[in-house]
């Protein structure tokens, strides 16, 4: 199995997760890899970090390989550097760690790396055509100008839902087809954790009209959870996340659509933050309360794929979705370590804020 979307933080952000815990963690659920964001403090945008970074993961000498996603900016230069980068230092057979794509915040997430103005999306295309990246260009797709920031209640925390609307992430989505198809890029752009099943329908026309490569993944989270059944308080702010939860109904349907094979993979965008930083009581340069958004996915993942199996989903699937559709798209193999999970999938533990496992 592999995981393509994991924040492990580090550096500036250690007290929230690190790339050595995390491994551990992957492990412990047997992973052969996982795909590290660029959103960190200080953020991966330049080719001194990118080696820092890599640095950093082959020192943990882990069995499960660290690949890292560099960040995309809105200057060209930087945008050269970075797929340079990634020429440079993409995964060979055997490696412990490697680049493995760029990373495109088209909205502000977590972090500041969020390119917000439809023309310098439009010129992270064009400079990567121009230079013939044909990598992954994966992107987080929330139209900054559709949120509505004004909806966020803490108090209750659904809200939070309604403040990022699935208008939000479907336009952006249209935005990113259309400036890929424009420019005929040559990379494969990958849609991250889509969460509404009218985005899948955006997906599968572009398949259709075949001008460009395009995958999409989505989360045991979006699966699995709705924010109707969010709790209240401060229970409810655990559950956090951008983009947001949905309605059951709209669950359920990215349920389908993943076994029904119109998801190429399964990512868990694990991204673990504190407690105090979860409920606001962090506050921000400004003095606001933070209320962060994102929670660990790691150690959920060998159960959702046991919920699959009890949905008669067949292990050749799972195996796509968890393996064989990334190499396909990222353009590298590892090795399959052929290892069960080391937690229990039938013994009740919990997991704390830090993804740490407690039986």
């Amino acid at each position: 199995m592999i995981d393509p979307h994991v924040h492990l933080r580090d550096w500036d952000q250690k007290h929230k997760e690190t790339i050595e815990h995390g491994l551990k963690v992957a492990d412990r659920i047997g992973l052969s890899g996982v795909f590290d964001m660029p959103n960190t403090s200080p953020a991966i945008t330049s080719r001194d970090l990118i080696e820092k970074r890599l640095s950093n993961g082959y020192a943990e000498r882990s069995p499960v390989f660290y690949g890292v996603y560099a960040g995309v900016t809105a200057n060209p230069a930087q945008i050269k550097e970075v797929a340079q980068a990634h020429k440079d230092y993409f995964p060979i057979a055997k490696s412990r760690v490697g680049v493995v794509g760029l990373k495109m915040f088209a909205g502000h997430s977590v972090g500041n790396l969020g390119i917000v103005k439809m023309e310098d999306q439009m010129t992270v295309y064009e400079t990567l055509a121009d230079n013939g990246y044909r990598g992954v260009l994966a992107v987080h797709c929330e139209n900054e100008f559709l949120l509505m920031p004004s909806r966020w209640n803490p108090k209750d925390p659904k809200s939070h839902s309604f403040a990022r609307p699935p208008k939000s992430e479907y336009e952006s989505i249209k935005n990113q087809i259309d400036f890929a198809e424009a420019v005929n890029f040559a990379g494969n752009l990958h849609i991250a954790h889509v969460s509404i099943p009218a985005s899948i329908g955006l997906i599968e026309d572009a398949r259709r009209k075949g001008k460009i490569k395009i995958t999409c993944g989505v989360t045991p989270h979006h699966c699995q959870l709705d924010y109707e059944s969010q709790p209240t308080g401060e229970q409810g702010l655990l559950f956090k996340v951008n983009p947001p939860l949905r309605s059951l109904e709209e669950s359920m349907r990215m349920f389908d659509l993943l076994k029904d094979g119109k998801i190429d993979w399964i990512e868990t965008d694990h991204a673990p933050h504190t407690l105090a930083e979860k409920t606001g009581k962090v506050h921000d340069t400004k003095g606001q309360p933070q209320y962060m958004s994102g929670f660990p996915g790691l150690p959920f993942y060998p159960h959702f794929l046991e919920i699959l199996r009890l949905c008669n989903v067949t292990e050749t699937k799972i195996r796509n979705l968890t393996h064989k559709n990334i190499e396909n798209a990222f353009g590298f193999s590892l090795p399959e370590r052929g290892i069960e999970p080391t937690i229990d999938l039938h013994t009740e533990y919990e997991v704390d804020v830090y993804g740490e496992i407690r039986e």
